[in-house]
């Protein structure tokens, strides 16, 4: 397997495992914000479907294609609308609908052939790698990773 594949599949597979890990944590803990005025660990996770749903339905099937990437949401709009849900779900809908839709997009990533992770493609103006771009994501999942032990170890 490629090496750059593989550490984006054990990178899926360890925030899984997190995100069951989060399973254990007090309703208190479960919604408290990690800093004055920002998110609860509730709406951190909560936030990962939608992004998740867009790279499965509206990256993955484009990305080494002759048709246009299409348009990327409004980021402010999906996050508020998620954050909105996470508030009203129980922890255990959140955690559920995360883990779900993340091994669905492990599934994917692994059924991506080894020879296109070093591949060019275009998103915008910016040309990457199908690993830049997953690593992109795994950097954005790391830092919301950090701020949810923190708050937890605090």
């Amino acid at each position: 397997m490629n090496k750059y594949k593989k550490e984006i599949l054990e990178h899926q597979l360890n925030f899984i495992k997190f995100a069951e890990s989060l399973y254990s944590l007090s309703e208190n803990q479960w919604r408290t914000q990690i800093e004055e005025g920002k998110w609860t660990i509730a709406e951190i996770m909560g936030h990962f479907k939608p992004w998740d749903e867009f790279v499965i339905k509206k990256r993955l099937p484009f990305l080494f294609s002759d048709v246009e990437l299409p348009k990327g949401p409004d980021a402010e709009k999906v996050n508020s609308e998620s954050s909105s849900i996470s508030r009203k779900e129980s922890k255990k809908e959140t955690l559920t609908n995360f883990i779900s839709i993340r091994k669905e997009l492990y599934d994917h990533i692994l059924q991506i052939p080894d020879e296109l992770w070093q591949k060019q493609f275009h998103i915008g103006k910016s040309q990457l790698s199908l690993y830049e771009y997953f690593n992109g994501l795994a950097k954005h999942d790391r830092h919301h990773y950090k701020q949810i032990k923190n708050i937890i170890h605090a």
